[in-house]
């Protein structure tokens, strides 16, 4: 769930007005078929916006940019104005972070895309999310992998994500509500491990439930003065010789609560 995050070479070219055509997107895979409209949000498909925000993803500058085409498919097929609240429902589909309650928010679709596409996805992936939020990033990576499991803190949220989750059709996402610092032993391994709030290190519980040849993108920051500050965006590779570290950008996201405070 991030706070707040522009990529300074990506707002560059914005602001230039140099980015570069984008490739047609592949084919969306078939999204869930929504049961009976409820929640928050409903009304418009507004599908259109949906495809210019996914063009805009494709378009940033080279190294800030989304390429893999299944996940701005996965994108392009996810509703998200159904996972933010109505006040913010206009706003859906702006390049930017939404606040959904409980002082935290939805991350930006580019850094979304981004972390999604760090995973290196198969179709017969088992992944891991820490840090459910609104239950959006846990819908993208339904369409691209065979089962998702995703533990969320804040009591409230989960169980409102669960509930958008199930209303829209993804039903192959397993939500609970808990702390997401030790994993979820009981479904390990996972072939990927994403995490949407920042330690100042790799749980390595986390890291002793990737499989061999896993990924693990998660954000990691020193706090200063209670804020967050020099928080690199990493990919964690695990092979039989142990775990490679690859830092990617410089990110800012709130805080991982819980366990991961009294390790510090």
């Amino acid at each position: 769930m991030v706070r707040r995050l522009i990529p300074a070479l990506a707002a560059a070219a914005c602001a230039l007005g140099c980015l570069k055509p984008s490739e047609p997107v592949a084919e969306a895979p078939r999204p869930p078929s929504p049961g009976a409209s409820a929640g928050p949000v409903s009304g418009k498909d507004r599908a259109g916006e949906r495809k210019a925000m996914v063009d805009l993803l494709s378009r940033y500058s080279a190294e800030h940019r989304v390429t893999d085409r299944r996940v701005l498919a996965a994108m392009l097929a996810v509703p998200r104005h159904e996972f933010v609240p109505a006040e913010a429902a206009e706003l859906a589909y702006a390049d930017q972070p939404l606040p959904i309650g409980e002082g935290q928010t939805i991350s930006q679709p580019f850094i979304v895309g981004y972390m999604t596409e760090a995973m290196e996805l198969e179709a017969d992936d088992k992944v891991l999310e820490i840090g459910t939020g609104s239950g959006y990033q846990a819908a993208v990576l339904s369409l691209l992998v065979r089962e998702v499991y995703s533990i969320e803190i804040v009591e409230p949220l989960a169980e409102r994500a669960e509930a958008t989750l199930r209303r829209l059709g993804y039903e192959n996402v397993k939500v609970k509500a808990g702390d997401g610092y030790r994993g979820w032993p009981e479904h390990a391994p996972f072939d990927a491990i994403i995490v949407t709030c920042a330690p100042d290190h790799v749980p390595q519980p986390l890291a002793d439930q990737l499989k061999l040849g896993g990924r693990l993108v998660i954000p990691v920051g020193a706090e200063l003065s209670g804020y967050w500050s020099a928080q690199e965006l990493v990919v964690v590779r695990k092979s039989a010789e142990g775990l490679k570290r690859e830092d990617r950008m410089g990110v800012r996201f709130v805080p991982m609560t819980g366990e991961a405070r009294g390790r510090r």
